[in-house]
């Protein structure tokens, strides 16, 4: 139906421009430890910031979105990550970026609880999956992020302009999209009257949110150390340090684009399972790799395994959740950063003291234990009822 469609397309909006922004600023980590002079150890300390604030805002999120829907939250909260990214280039000096990076840490951890709300809910509505499809086009803004960083580099521009000339866009398609998203009697199936204490169950979300924090401790890897792996350990030149992130998220990107098909015919476990052993096997050549060649072979086989990990979580939470609340999302998010604040610190430490080829064995050990929980996944896919609100039109 044409809301069904509306709704898919602002999710999509949503999605891409959060990848956009992610990619921007996480791109660019290489160019702002120099600039700022930092050592591996205040740069690891730096980067603790945006998953620690991300996660008090996931958590502000699910209160949020429970109550007046994620559509409200995301109206305000994305304007404000991006906004927080062009700050992060304008930076000059460590206390005012480590201010932007709040700002942006509050803002990533709202949005990213909000679309994957947005996303469930219209999943919901065509009663099939297609939250890898959002995921899809976040990692291609992802790639299109990293893309303008390496061609930036290339041509000397500062910081703050290459932000901010990303940010733009991505305020106006926000801002644009957001009035066509899931309004909250659309998204939720039952109203917060009807479920005033509303109980989702630790045990079946458990092995979801450490698959969750394994895959996110991988990604933190990449995208907090790539370029600096590719600038440290490789010594390779500066327009080749965005393509560790780059090459990630374009075969990710490839990857998601078929997987929502793939689930509907092997299954979210099987899926997951193949995804977390071709993630590891991808660890294995970043940590061999003699150089940039096999380095990027590396990230992008690592992209393949973990990008069915992260649209497979959200969805066996939205599935745990027939009231459409956004608890289960926004618990399972919140163990996003807790994978972010665990791998950056490790990896980081890691990398200080062993330098970081040898950084990237923890993510390979964690990106294997995904395929144990794994079988955490096999929930079935609720179909809804001929009475249930979701799949009405229009509020």
């Amino acid at each position: 139906m044409p809301r069904d469609r509306q709704a898919r397309i602002a999710t999509f909006a949503v999605f891409f421009v959060q990848g956009l922004a992610f990619s921007t600023l996480l791109t660019q980590v290489a160019a702002l430890q120099r600039r700022h002079g930092l050592s591996e150890g205040e740069l690891t300390l730096l980067l603790l910031v945006v998953p620690v604030i991300a996660g008090v805002g996931s958590v502000v999120a699910g209160q949020v979105a429970a109550r007046w829907g994620s559509r409200f939250m995301i109206l305000y909260v994305q304007p404000l990550a991006c906004v927080a990214v062009a700050l992060t280039g304008w930076a000059a000096n460590v206390p005012f970026l480590v201010a932007a990076l709040v700002l942006f840490g509050l803002g990533l951890g709202g949005v990213d609880a909000g679309m994957n709300m947005q996303g469930t809910a219209v999943e919901r509505r065509y009663a099939r999956p297609v939250m890898t499809g959002f995921h899809a086009l976040w990692s291609l803004a992802a790639v299109i992020g990293a893309a303008w960083a390496s061609n930036a580099a290339g041509q000397g521009l500062d910081l703050g302009p290459v932000f901010t000339i990303a940010m733009v866009p991505a305020v106006i398609i926000s801002l644009a999209a957001n009035r066509w998203l899931c309004g909250p009697a659309e998204e939720h199936v039952e109203s917060v009257a009807q479920t005033p204490r509303v109980k989702v169950p630790w045990g079946p979300i458990l092995p979801l949110c450490l698959a969750m924090a394994f895959l996110y401790v991988g990604d933190a890897s990449v995208s907090n150390f790539g370029s600096v792996y590719f600038d440290q350990a490789l010594r390779a030149e500066a327009w080749l340090a965005p393509w560790a992130l780059g090459a990630y998220q374009a075969a990710t990107f490839v990857v998601r684009v078929g997987g929502d098909a793939a689930v509907r015919r092997f299954g979210p476990a099987t899926i997951v399972r193949v995804g977390g052993a071709v993630a590891a096997l991808g660890f294995l050549l970043i940590v061999l790799a003699p150089g940039e060649v096999t380095a990027i072979a590396g990230f992008a086989l690592t992209g393949v395994g973990l990008s069915v990990v992260a649209p497979q979580s959200f969805s066996a939470a939205g599935r745990l959740d027939p009231a459409g609340t956004g608890v289960a999302i926004a618990r399972v998010n919140m163990f996003n950063y807790v994978g972010f604040i665990v791998g950056a610190a490790l990896v980081g430490g890691i990398g200080d003291a062993a330098g970081f080829q040898a950084a990237f064995v923890a993510p390979l050990i964690l990106a294997a234990g995904i395929v144990v929980l794994a079988r955490g996944f096999a929930s079935p896919v609720r179909r809804p009822r001929a009475d249930d609100p979701a799949i009405g039109r229009t509020p």
